[in-house]
Order: C-alpha cells, then structure tokens, then sequence
C-alpha cells in the first residue's frame, strides 16, 4: 500500500513543483511586476485621488502582498462612499486572490533555499504545522474573517506544504463577506477623507510596532554602550 506523503491527514497533497529554472523566472517576473506596481501607486497622483475600480483593484496588490505595511480597510471604506458593497467587494476579493496566489508562488519559491529550508525542520515550526493540520480550510478561514494580522499563514501554508487551490479558496469565502462588512460601514458611515488618511497612519504604524520597536530597542542599546564606554 503506498503511503501518504503528507504530514497531515487533514492536509491534501500538493501538486508537484514545476521545474526549478520555470520557477525561476516565474518569480523574477512576479518581482518586477510589483516593483513596478508599486512604483506606479507611489508616485502617480492619480492612484491617490481616484475613484477608479481599477486604483481599488490595483490597490489590492501592495496591501496584501507578503508582509506588507499598508492597511486593505481604509480603501474598503472610502470607495464603500462611492459604490455598492457588493461591487467594492467584488473587487477587492479579486485583486486579493491574485495577490494571493502571488504571495503563495514567491514563499514557494524561497522556501527552498537553505536557511529557509532548515525553518521548517525546527521543533516550533513542526508543532505549528502539526496544530495547523489539525483543521488547516477553518484555520484560514477563520484567520481570513477576523481583524488579525494574516501574513504568518502565507508562510504556513507554504511550510505545510498545503495546495494552493484549497487555499484561494478559503481565502476567497473569509475576505469576501469581510469587505462586504466594511464596504458597507463605509456607505452608511461615509467616514470623512482626513479621519480615513488618519487612520491609514495609525493601522501602518500598528502593524509596524514590532519591527519599530525592535529598531528602537536596539538603537538605545548602543547607544547605552557608547555612553557607558566615554564614562570609563
């Protein structure tokens, strides 16, 4: 009887991987399709005042992508004033399981690598991945669903070794009620540009408390070394 690869029975198995050279450049063109992406949505004015569909598609992209420190509920919100929330959903839930699939092809990709590779041999990564296979379709979905941060199940799912097709579509049924929520907060709420603008800052500097406190941290350290070194 042939045995079941996978470390879960929970967890179905995943197709095989295209050749490495395939995947290769598949990733390099992801690469400098968000560079330039990004790029565009940084310096055209046009993506920062337009009511355009297709600046909330795009807008999807460089929020959702890896980790990343723009917020998705602002956007939700200020095109929710101008739309159905059926359309803002829509949308957005298009533009999300894109990036996804995006988001699940490049960890793929860089999982392989060697220090990466060694992450998910180590006891914590085995006893996350073991609780994660347990019920892996609610997990996503429910991290889907709820206001938490959902960037560490990109990397699980990866590390897993869970199919990509369960996993859009898990991404698919949590995000799409989700924005409907929230695109529909915006139409009755209609929340001011300046109060959204406000909170665009206070979610970005909430998502990137951690990494701020780190730099900090570790700034006062040498600084603290420095002192103490001009006093002996």
């Amino acid at each position: 009887m042939k045995k079941n690869k996978s470390q879960n029975p929970q967890i179905p198995e995943a197709l095989p991987k295209p050749p490495r050279h395939i995947r290769t450049l598949i990733f390099v063109l992801e690469i400098i399709f968000i560079i330039a992406l990004i790029t565009w949505w940084l310096s055209s004015k046009t993506s920062h005042n337009s009511t355009s569909l297709w600046v909330l598609f795009f807008y999807c992209f460089p929020s959702e992508l890896l980790i990343s420190p723009f917020p998705h509920e602002p956007a939700l919100l200020y095109f929710g004033k101008f739309y159905s929330p059926l359309i803002v959903a829509s949308i957005s839930v298009i533009g999300t399981v894109i990036t996804e699939a995006i988001n699940y092809s490049f960890f793929n990709y860089v999982i392989d690598i060697g220090p990466i590779k060694k992450v998910r041999e180590t006891k914590s990564a085995k006893k996350v991945m073991r609780l994660f296979g347990k019920a892996p379709f609610f997990a996503l979905f429910l991290a889907g669903l709820l206001p938490i941060p959902f960037y560490p199940f990109r990397i699980l799912v990866v590390l897993a070794r869970y199919p990509v097709l369960p996993y859009l579509l898990a991404v698919f049924l949590s995000r799409f009620p989700r924005f409907m929520v929230l695109s529909f907060v915006g139409q009755v709420i209609k929340i001011p540009d300046w109060l959204l603008a406000m909170l665009t800052v206070i979610l970005i500097i909430a998502s990137n408390f951690p990494i701020l406190k780190k730099v900090l941290d570790k700034k006062l350290a040498i600084g603290r070394r420095w002192r103490k070194g001009n006093v002996s």
